[in-house]
């Protein structure tokens, strides 16, 4: 097992700068996601983490080594791609032990590497199939093996999952969750849905235009992100957004959104009023008739999933997505209010950094 260490990593192409100025620190055995929309560089980072990728700037060290310009075979990772990568014409037991076969092993060897990995990825009775026989999620399984069985010190995962169905996502979930209890290796996975970065990861590094937004755990960037682009991309429905103007006074943050007033916990904001952004997640919203919240809508969209339902409801400020309860039967076209929990509602300046409690 080994951390990752990475200090100044930067990536040019040509007068491009994707990566920069990047520090990062991935833990020995733990579970690191990448975190952004496509285009945000977590894809080239991992993959100059690989080796596959030149270093314009920076140091990459591995455990003790510093592995910078390796090349990736020298580096103790192994890489699982998006799109699987296996040889059509060559069985799965022959797909996970191709690196053994071209290390010149013996067949007793490469035999009792796939009955192993197999074993740990239940394909036992799929080692004589061919790529094509296989479902997507079992693709999937044959290339983690084949990265298992070269018993790396780093996993790499770049959107492992993204070509599969949401059923398939789930089940994969799991399997990747219990692969990491039970190796306890590093891993470090590239993904652009919050919701596999939330499930998997014990620390997550959300990457906005080349530069990290924020990392921490899970549920601190959930209940605490530092800016509004962490806010709106973590969480699931996105949090909502509302324009609203503030002014500190004695009794703490007194806000004025629209013709509501709404006074919340004191903020490190300067002297004056300010333009802010009210962030509220859904489940923080609660109905009310019309009128007697801080807001008042039309409810333009119900979608009802059964253990829970959210309402789009239109409003003077935008539209509002609240979550409430599944036995709760509302129909569109009906007016409702709507009431904020005030030690929930995270405020936003201008320039888009949170503004903390004091």
């Amino acid at each position: 097992m080994a951390s990752v260490e990475i200090t100044g990593l930067a990536k040019r192409f040509g007068a491009v700068e994707v990566i920069r100025g990047l520090d990062l620190s991935v833990a020995d055995g733990s579970f690191c996601a990448l975190l952004g929309p496509s285009g945000c560089g977590k894809s080239t980072m991992l993959r100059m983490i690989a080796g596959l990728e030149s270093v314009s700037e920076g140091t990459i060290r591995i455990g003790a080594r510093e592995v910078t310009h390796l090349e990736p075979a020298k580096r103790g990772v192994a890489m699982v791609f998006q799109n699987y990568a296996l040889y059509p014409h060559l069985t799965v037991a022959q797909n996970i032990t191709f690196s053994m076969s071209l290390a010149g092993e013996s067949k007793a060897k490469q035999a009792e590497a796939a009955a192993r990995v197999a074993k740990t990825l239940q394909l036992e009775t799929l080692l004589d199939r061919r790529p094509a026989a296989l479902s997507g999620g079992q693709r999937q399984r044959v290339a983690i093996g084949r990265a298992l069985v070269r018993d790396p010190q780093v996993f790499l995962f770049d959107e492992p999952l993204s070509n599969l169905d949401a059923l398939l996502r789930g089940q994969m979930r799991l399997e990747l969750a219990r692969l990491h209890a039970d190796l306890g290796r590093t891993m470090v996975y590239v993904t652009h849905d919050q919701v596999e970065a939330m499930t998997l990861a014990d620390k997550i590094v959300v990457l906005d235009k080349g530069k990290i937004s924020q990392m921490g755990a899970p549920l601190d960037l959930y209940n605490a992100p530092a800016n509004r682009f962490v806010a709106g991309f973590i969480g699931s429905p996105a949090m909502n957004f509302l324009h609203a103007r503030a002014l500190s006074t004695a009794q703490g943050l007194e806000v004025t959104l629209g013709g509501a007033t709404l006074t919340l916990p004191a903020r490190a904001i300067p002297a004056g009023e300010h333009p802010v952004d009210l962030g509220v997640r859904p489940e923080d919203i609660r109905l009310t008739n019309a009128g007697e919240g801080k807001l008042s809508g039309r409810i333009a969209v119900v979608e009802a999933l059964g253990n829970t339902t959210f309402i789009h409801v239109d409003t003077d400020r935008g539209q509002v997505n609240v979550q409430t309860d599944a036995a709760l039967r509302l129909e569109v076209g009906g007016t409702v209010g709507l009431a904020f929990d005030l030690t929930k509602v995270h405020v936003f300046d201008a320039t888009g950094l949170s503004l903390p409690k004091v």
